[in-house]
């Protein structure tokens, strides 16, 4: 399923997809969060995704149906936050409280759109964004070898500075360990780096202040060749490492016997992006600039040999992969400028089907994707839907599922290379916001697993926070010199 911009479909829907809030009583019609005809950011909407994840969304993020009753003949809008809560008053559930589903039903409205807030102003490119787990930490990447992380419970004070050891081009990828203990970092070298950043000590200079561990993934048939990592990833447990690689192979690093487990030869490109699928850590995702997306069981590898299943779809290279977290469903970014939503159960076998011939040629680093290879469609596309609007140029950008706590996982979100953070209703494709500020590449972006806040971090050398309502000051950005970037 396609979504594209549409101005008719608001009339088709009888209501606007992209409003947050659709009771007249509370918002102002015919606008978007920014003021905006909806019919002008709305994207086309073919019924609803029609497909199990469209029901498991619904579960997860709509209010009881006794409480969607209160709007008659509304059911499938939105209720709006004063019908809740007299919908819980008067008890229309039977239950007395909101479940978890009613929570995130409110707060899933409730977009960070506000700001933005300076966190931080570097001299050097941000590449990483990631808070923690439970949100009490965020971590920044920079170009220039530092990892900085903020104590966000201390309003965003710095915890630890860390100057990365041995850097190649830039800090690719950092991970976070479950026990937020230890923090590894990538670059365009075999060697990965652990740091404890549960020390006392704020500045973590490598081997000088604090030891950098570093850990090999080349393996013993390597004969010298160097490699870069695009990706690391903690397993759930702790325990492992997973990593993507530029010499087209998937490694998994046993930290517990400091020791390479396992090697894979992936894919016929680099492997830009890898995960987890869950908890188990039994499924492996990766992306590759091959155009495909590929799912390893381990606990069959070994026998097999090859993939569990590959994911056709993509006309271009993929720049990052997120789980969705139940072992089925995954979105991927791809270089073709779009971001699709998958289901593993229709994986094929193998690459059965290939786009065909490219009669253009083009390198995303430095090129505007061609005009003429927008409207084109892979021939054996298994993807659920696609979306559009973003733009995926100069780096790997990344691309989230919302969090589940407060959004129910409604929505998708993106970094761009037009310098803007989009965020899409993960069933219908519209876009709901788009996020405007800074001045270069975002790279990567991050969601507060509990609190509408979301934080970017871009080329031009800005860490700022967007919110929902605000934190009742004016937004303060520094002025500075912005550097031209080629």
């Amino acid at each position: 399923m396609y979504f594209t911009a549409s101005e008719g479909a608001a009339n088709e829907m009888g209501y606007a997809m992209s409003r947050l809030e659709l009771d007249s009583d509370f918002c102002d019609a015919g606008k978007d969060i920014h003021g905006n005809d909806n019919t002008e950011r709305l994207n086309k909407e073919l019924n609803h995704l029609d497909h199990e994840i469209s029901q498991l969304t619904k579960l997860r993020s709509g209010p009881h149906e006794c409480l969607s009753q209160i709007i008659p003949g509304k059911r499938d809008s939105p209720v709006s936050t004063v019908k809740m809560l007299a919908g819980r008053e008067g008890n229309y559930s039977g239950r007395g409280r909101f479940s978890s589903a009613d929570c995130c039903h409110m707060l899933s409205r409730y977009l960070p759109v506000n700001g933005p807030w300076l966190v931080d102003q570097m001299t050097s490119r941000a590449y990483v964004s990631q808070f923690s787990a439970d949100g009490s930490l965020f971590i920044a990447g920079f170009q220039g070898s530092h990892i900085r992380i903020y104590n966000v419970d201390r309003g965003w004070k710095v915890q630890k500075n860390i100057l990365a050891k041995s850097l190649r081009w830039t800090v690719t990828d950092t991970s976070l360990s479950p026990d937020q203990r230890h923090l590894v970092y990538a670059s365009m070298s075999p060697i990965v780096h652990i740091v404890n950043i549960g020390s006392a000590a704020t500045e973590s200079l490598a081997n000088i202040t604090e030891i950098h561990d570093g850990l090999d993934f080349s393996a013993a048939d390597d004969e010298g060749y160097s490699f870069g990592i695009f990706s690391v990833k903690f397993s759930t447990d702790g325990r492992e490492l997973v990593a993507g690689s530029s010499d087209d192979s998937i490694y998994v690093y046993d930290l517990e016997a400091n020791k390479l487990s396992l090697r894979i030869l992936a894919h016929t490109s680099d492997v830009n992006t890898v995960c987890f699928a869950d908890e188990s850590g039994h499924l492996i995702y990766s992306g590759s600039d091959d155009s495909l997306c590929k799912v390893w069981d381990r606990r069959c590898f070994i026998s097999k040999g090859k993939p569990a299943g590959v994911l056709m779809g993509h006309l271009e290279g993929i720049t990052f992969i997120d789980s969705r977290g139940d072992g089925r469903h995954l979105i991927s970014n791809s270089k073709d400028q779009s971001i699709k939503l998958w289901d593993i159960r229709k994986m094929s076998s193998n690459a059965t089907c290939t786009p065909g011939f490219r009669n253009y040629e083009w390198d995303y680093r430095w090129m505007d994707y061609p005009t003429q290879a927008r409207e084109l469609k892979h021939p054996c596309d298994q993807s659920l839907s696609t979306y559009k609007g973003h733009s995926v140029l100069r780096t790997l950008i990344r691309c989230y599922f919302s969090p589940s706590y407060s959004t129910g996982q409604k929505y998708i979100y993106s970094g761009s290379s037009d310098s803007c953070i989009y965020i899409y209703d993960l069933l219908t494709g519209a876009q709901v916001a788009t996020l405007e500020h800074h001045k270069s590449v975002v790279r990567d972006c991050n969601w507060h697993p509990n609190y509408p806040i979301l934080v970017s971090s871009s080329w031009d050398g800005d860490i700022v926070k967007w919110e929902f309502p605000g934190n009742g000051e004016p937004p303060l950005i520094k002025k500075r010199i912005r550097r031209r970037y080629l």
